[in-house]
């Protein structure tokens, strides 16, 4: 009798664990970041914005940035993140495959606007000064998922009149734009593409040098890199997400600068985007 009751006394315990494993989890929103710095640097430069949006939202924010830029878009599609701070054309991507949708783009008050720059960049000491003189170089874009890493600087490139391979004699990817800036100073290849936030902000921090850095090539403007979600997150959830931004002020977020909170855009704001992807003959659909 007294074995039966030990045994009825830890099924007791345990049957309620097992008939509902989430029971003792934390709800919490799990948000992912693109790999733009290392991982370790591009949370902590996002920490202020992520415990102001915790604050908003009443609940914890749990960060994730991956390896590469589709390390978040599978994290998407597997619906392993809720939402997701995107590059644009990663976005593109991840609206294509992973069903998300654009909601919000952070306002940064320096610039009280909602777009960035792709720049091509070289050491000032290389003699290299435009695109043609970029024959027979050494070269690094970011990630074949990165609009002002990768597709904006290559279809400029094709605009031109030059295929990339053709034109350099060597191309990586780095993997990130902090990587590529300091490859081109720390002359591991001849140019790269970066965002032009980006080298600003490793300009401003001491990182490299302006007079150290020569552009080569400038983009037109490109959407504002947004925050999305899963399309398929709870409504009231979506409501308070977009409160909680929209309140996110006074703090740095990440090379953008000091935010003065996000605001809302659409998915018809990336199609500026997708025309450039036409340019590369890249068919969204079959990427992955």
């Amino acid at each position: 009798m007294t074995t039966f009751r030990k045994l009825f006394c830890a099924c007791s315990v345990l049957l309620p664990l097992l008939a509902s494993p989430h029971a003792l989890a934390e709800p919490a929103l799990r948000i992912g970041l693109i790999p733009s710095e290392d991982s370790q640097s591009m949370v902590e430069s996002s920490q202020q914005v992520l415990d102001q949006l915790e604050a908003g939202l009443g609940m914890p924010v749990k960060p994730f940035v991956a390896t590469d830029y589709n390390g978040v878009i599978e994290a998407l599609r597997s619906k392993k993140l809720d939402v997701a701070y995107l590059g644009p054309f990663s976005y593109v991507l991840a609206n294509k495959m992973a069903d998300s949708e654009a909601f919000a783009v952070a306002v940064t008050k320096k610039t009280g606007t909602s777009a960035y720059h792709s720049l091509i960049i070289t050491r000032r000491d290389s003699g290299i000064k435009t695109l043609a003189d970029l024959k027979d170089h050494t070269f690094a874009f970011v990630d074949p998922s990165s609009t002002s890493g990768h597709l904006f600087p290559k279809a400029g490139i094709e605009r031109a009149g030059y295929q990339p391979e053709e034109l350099f004699s060597r191309v990586m990817f780095s993997g990130s734009h902090d990587a590529s800036i300091l490859a081109v100073v720390n002359r591991k290849v001849d140019a790269a593409a970066v965002a032009d936030r980006i080298l600003a902000s490793a300009i401003s921090q001491g990182q490299i040098k302006q007079d150290d850095i020569q552009i080569v090539w400038s983009s037109p403007d490109i959407p504002e890199s947004p925050m999305v979600w899963r399309k398929d997150l709870d409504p009231a959830l979506k409501q308070k997400l977009v409160k909680a931004l929209a309140q996110v002020k006074d703090v740095p977020w990440g090379d953008q600068g000091v935010l003065n909170g996000f605001q809302p855009t659409t998915d018809a704001a990336y199609d500026v985007v997708r025309d450039t992807a036409k340019v590369l003959d890249l068919e969204l659909s079959k990427m992955k």
